[in-house]
């Protein structure tokens, strides 16, 4: 039978019986609070972002697919720029090379699509108009398109004060210091880690808190090693994004992600193997509070 009286009393009893081994939790510096407060309350803001970028896909896959066709994203100033300058297919569809260039010029479009390829693409795409509809599915592309940049503003706001609080904190330099780690990278490792050195006191419970750790279930000669899904999310989709960034820029992270998919490991688990070596290396910096040095990297010195 379970109950909430039952929990609250199998909870009690574990604490008076097993107080010796429980950890009290320590408060975070001023700092440190308001790094994780802004880490999460933005991550908010980055998944409305995201859901708006479907929406306004969803509407003008409706009545304007081709101007899904002619930049790398929806939610780019240009691309937002183009939609509200042409809003719809008609109007698109009366551009002239010329005309186009010299919308792509004001905007500083820097990409390497010619503007003759971008008129093709309208004309390929622009489905079966109808005034009517047109009229009425623009009104709500233009709308979501606001919103786009209202959160896009939202969101660079968030960078800038990330970026303030970085600078106030003394533990910033050593999560910065690694090859890979962005802005935004740095302050969730940071955030999510935090500077009580007791709470992860070895690699492996670190590697845990993130995921990176598989779990070991043995029951008599029966033993099977799977993925851990109790993880802290945040920190394992920080980890993830850090170690795709360091397998394009490391030169030993790609070796060591390569000879992990030799030996038939799949994608994710390769990066995986990648991110608990790194781990091991952080974990050692982070207690020691020294910053991240290539040059004793006896890995890097066998590459280079």
């Amino acid at each position: 039978m379970k109950s909430d009286a039952l929990d609250a009393y199998a909870l009690a009893d574990l604490l008076r019986r097993q107080v010796a081994t429980w950890r009290p939790l320590r408060r975070p510096s001023a700092v440190q609070a308001e790094l994780g407060a802004l880490i999460r309350d933005r991550e908010r803001f980055v998944v409305e972002h995201r859901r708006l970028q479907h929406q306004l896909r969803a509407v003008l896959e409706t009545y304007y697919p081709a101007a899904t066709k002619l930049f790398s994203s929806l939610d780019r100033s240009i691309t937002l720029a183009f939609l509200r300058r042409y809003p719809i297919p008609a109007e698109a569809e009366r551009l002239t090379a010329h005309r186009l260039s010299r919308f792509l010029s004001r905007q500083g479009y820097s990409g390497r699509t010619a503007p003759e390829v971008m008129i093709e693409r309208i004309r390929a795409y622009m489905g079966t108009p109808n005034a009517g509809v047109d009229a009425a599915r623009a009104r709500s592309m233009v709308a979501l398109v606001d919103l786009l940049e209202q959160v896009g503003q939202i969101l660079d706001d968030y960078e800038t004060a990330i970026v303030g609080v970085l600078a106030r904190h003394p533990e910033a330099a050593v999560f910065a210091s690694f090859p890979g780690t962005g802005l935004i990278t740095t302050a969730t490792l940071l955030a999510e880690i935090g500077e009580d050195r007791s709470r992860f006191p070895s690699p492996g419970s670190l590697l845990a808190e993130a995921g990176l750790a598989p779990v070991t279930r043995q029951s008599g000669s029966s033993l099977r090693v799977s993925f851990r899904y109790a993880a802290n999310h945040h920190l394992r989709a920080a980890w993830s994004q850090w170690m795709l960034t360091a397998i394009r820029i490391s030169p030993w992270t790609r070796e060591a992600y390569d000879a992990a998919r030799a030996r038939g490991q799949s994608h994710s688990r390769a990066v995986r193997s990648v991110g608990a070596r790194w781990g091991r290396i952080l974990w050692r910096c982070w207690q020691d509070r020294r910053t991240y040095d290539p040059a004793l990297d006896r890995r890097v010195a066998m590459v280079a």
